[in-house]
Order: structure tokens, then sequence, then C-alpha cells
């Protein structure tokens, strides 16, 4: 049984009245009587919430620093008026707010009390017990108990490059031809006829089409579509680096999503693998609109983990996931002495049957570092390990390996448009 603040403000004006009036055992022990007589029926009369019936949503899904909204519906199929106070408990990391509510509940009716939750980083929380606590028609006491409703919100990658993705796609739509006439060469296929119209090019016009109809048409080229996108996540302590106002797994998925978006929109198939020592993601064989949803989903729960990334392993995984050549984009460090010790003895592996891209971000710290003129020794620490990075990715280049490194907000569109130029020229 619990008590509330009117019975304690009640007992204090009982209080005064004995002193004054009745300054005696007796009025003692009237007082205290009634007190408890009074709080036995309040609580009597609340009832213990059998009748009361909690469900909510078993997965709610938010971008991570947005504010999603968890209904859990109260019912009381009971045959008394229930009156008290909700609390739904989450983790703080959920950053739920209004999550207190009073409940005035007549006999079979039901409710929806509503609790915002604003999530700042990536993963799952799991609801906490809701805990109900149920008043008479005093106030003056009642009961507590407590129920599981099971539930969870998943906080997605923010993707903020939503317009950057929005613009690539007109200029694909662009590149097939839907918009402009594209060139007939290595890595085009033919898609539709159109008619001709001053400055195409005479050596499209289809002359047996045009024989047919009663204009002159030409054919359009667009990239060949189902290629095949493999997207490496390395997800061991190096993704763990903070870079800017995130860590590099987060800048990477930031990436990944967007190549997925547009890969997705140009009719590829796009997979992906976030390793380490073991899988921590891997989304296969999902093309279309449904693509980005999987690949934020699988993406949602990874995190870095503190141990070295077993590179062996992952282009083992790798390549039981790419049968046919395919573009393998892998997201890692390219620190020199990491890309000698670790990469260089695998990249062979992967070149020989599929098109390489290695993409990592750069830091802003040390390129204002290295003009820095505050600190010489730190400055010059930090161009030695930059000019390390151009001669580690110049040699790597030179291998056919492509390697595309940016500003933390600029590295998701610059891979879009190393991917774009690839369609361009038909090398995927």
């Amino acid at each position: 049984m619990v008590v509330t603040g009117r019975l304690a403000a009640l007992a204090a004006g009982a209080g005064l009245v004995v002193i004054f009036a009745v300054p005696s055992w007796v009025g003692v022990v009237a007082a205290t009587g009634l007190l408890a007589v009074l709080a036995g029926v309040d609580a009597a009369l609340a009832g213990r919430g059998i009748g009361l019936e909690l469900s909510r949503p078993p997965l709610t899904t938010v971008r991570t620093g947005r504010t999603a909204e968890v209904e859990l519906t109260v019912l009381n199929s009971g045959d008394r008026v229930l009156r008290g106070l909700l609390w739904d408990d989450w983790p703080d990391s959920a950053g739920a707010t209004h999550h207190t509510h009073r409940l005035t509940l007549p006999p079979n009716t039901k409710t929806r009390c509503t609790t915002r939750l604003r999530p700042e980083y990536r993963g799952d929380r799991v609801a906490g017990p809701v805990t109900v606590r149920l008043f008479g028609p005093l106030g003056l006491a009642g009961w507590q108990s407590r129920r599981e409703v099971p539930a969870r919100v998943r906080a997605l990658p923010p993707f903020r490059s939503e317009r950057v993705l929005a613009a690539k796609v007109k200029q694909l739509q662009q590149l097939e031809g839907r918009t402009v006439t594209n060139t007939r060469g290595q890595g085009s296929e033919f898609d539709s006829f159109r008619e001709y119209v001053a400055g195409d090019d005479v050596r499209a016009i289809d002359w047996r089409a045009t024989a047919r109809a009663t204009d002159v048409l030409v054919r359009t080229w667009r990239p060949e579509r189902n290629r095949h996108v493999l997207m490496l996540l390395d997800t061991g302590r190096t993704a763990a680096a903070r870079i800017g106002d995130g860590t590099r797994l987060d800048i990477t998925i930031e990436a990944a999503l967007l190549l997925g978006g547009l890969a997705a929109a140009a009719g590829d198939t796009a997979d992906l693998l976030a390793y380490d020592r073991a899988v921590r993601a891997d989304v296969r064989g999902v093309t279309g609109k449904s693509l980005q949803p999987k690949l934020m989903h699988a993406l949602s729960g990874v995190v870095p983990t503190l141990v070295d990334t077993d590179t062996p392993g992952l282009v083992r995984a790798a390549l039981r996931r790419a049968r046919r050549r395919s573009l393998v984009v892998w997201f890692t460090s390219l620190d020199a002495a990491l890309v000698e010790e670790n990469l260089t003895p695998v990249l062979p592996v992967l070149t020989q049957r599929h098109r390489l891209l290695l993409v990592s971000p750069t830091d802003p710290d040390l390129a204002a570092a290295v003009t820095s003129r505050t600190d010489l020794y730190t400055a010059a620490a930090a161009e030695t390990l930059r000019t390390e990075r151009a001669l580690i990715q110049e040699s790597l280049r030179r291998k056919g390996i492509g390697v595309i490194t940016a500003a933390p907000t600029q590295l998701p569109e610059a891979l879009a448009d190393e991917y774009l130029e690839l369609k361009r020229s038909g090398a995927i």
C-alpha cells in the first residue's frame, strides 16, 4: 500500500486539532484511528488494478536525433473507476520525456498515454517496467504495481545525406538517357527509341525502326544494370577513432547508406558486410526501395569493437558473397602502417577478381595541425603523417586500386561521384 501527500497533510491537520482541542492520549488514539480507517477504506476502494490491461507496439523506429512517440494503450476492463498515476520507464539513453501520466478511467474504457523519445545514438533501447499507482476516491492511499510491457525503440542512423541522394539520383537519370541521350559504349545497354532532335549524333539513328515509324528514331543507351556492389565495413578498433563529431564508423555508415541508395536507384544489387573478427551486419540480395531501410536496420546496432580486424577473414567472407565480378567498396583506415601490415597481403586476392575502392575519411584536426604555427613540433609530426598517407595512397592507385579520401562531411558525396563516374565510363 502507498500513501499520498494528502494523507500527510490530513495527519498534520489532525495533529493540530489534538494539540489545541483534545491534548490527551485519547485524542491521539482517536485521530490515528480515524486516519487509519480513512486510508484503509480509500485503499480498498482503489482496487489493485486487476482489470487493468496495458499494451503497446513491440518495436518503434526513429532516426538518431529525431523524436518518436510511443503510445501505451491502457484499458480498464473492470467494474470500478481507476484513478492514479502511470510511469512509463525507459533508459536514460532513450531521451524519454512526458513519461508520467495521470489516469482517470471509468469501467470498460481505454486511453492512450504517449511518451516522447529522442535517442542521440544508434542502437536498440529496451523499455523498463510500467509502474502503476492507483488511489481511492479520497486520494489518501492506494496500491502500486509494476507491469512488464515488452517494447523497444530502435535508433537508426541519422542519414543526413538524403538531399545529396536525391541530387545524385537526378544525375543518374540523366546518365541513363531518361532526360538526355547517352553514348553507346562498353558497359552500356540499349534502353529505348526516341524521336531525333537537332544535335543528335546521326550514327545513333536506327533506320529499320525509322522505316516502320513516321518519324526519325534514334537509339538511347544507358549504363548496364544488375551490377553487383559489395560494401565492406571494418568495425575493428580503428573504426572507434574520433573524427570530427563522430567516430570513423559513423562517417562510413553515412557514406555506405548513400552509396546503397544510389546503387538501388541504378538497378544494381548492393550487399553489405560489417566485420572485425566476426560478422556484425550482413545484408544480401536486397534491391530497390527496400534496400535503404534494410541497411539502416542492419547498421543501427553496429558499434566498433576494440580488437584488430581479421583482414584475411574479412576477405574470405567477401569472396563468398561476391561470386561474380563486383565493385568492392572497403571502408577502412588508410594509415600507412595499417595498410602495409594488414591490407597489402590480402589486396591482390580481391583485385584479381573485382574492382576495388578503398574509402577513408580524413581528420580535420590533422589538416588544422599542419597549418598551425603555435606548436611547430605538432605541425611537423602532422605533416609527416600526411605525407606518409599520401605516399601509400599513390602506391595503391598505381596498383589499380581506387582510393577515396575526404573530410567527414564530404566523404559520402565524393563516394557517390566516384560511383557515377564508374557507371558513366562503363567500368561497372
